[in-house]
């Protein structure tokens, strides 16, 4: 996490470097922003309920897993030292089996945006 990264856009040739020292981390902020960098993330798409992002296809890959799965059990929280997954800090209108459809929906727009 805290490892030098480099960035560079095949598009406009931008190239960057981020020594790894600090990290911005900011939670609930629009548009979504690559922690690193700064910059908006490609993979965002608003739904009616909010705004539904990843950061790279492993990542929209299992958020769907998630999403589609019909039986969603979860690791015991009450262990000592036990962190909250990826999963855990979903939002709930993406958790919420009502808005499946819906959320399956952007994930498919978002999985378009890769291939064209």
């Amino acid at each position: 996490m805290f490892a030098e990264r480099s960035l560079v856009c095949r598009g406009c040739g931008l190239a960057r470097r981020h020594p790894g020292e600090r990290l911005v981390l900011r939670f609930g902020a629009e548009p979504v922003t690559d922690p690193y960098f700064g910059l908006p993330l490609w993979l965002q798409t608003e739904t009616r309920h909010g705004l539904l992002w990843a950061y790279n296809p492993e990542h929209l890959t299992l958020i769907r897993q998630f999403v589609e799965a019909p039986l969603r059990e979860h690791a015991p929280w009450h262990e000592p030292g036990a962190r909250m997954s990826l999963i855990a800090r979903l939002p709930a209108w993406i958790k919420r089996a009502k808005n499946r459809t819906e959320v399956l929906r952007g994930i498919d727009r978002l999985r378009a945006s890769l291939a064209g």
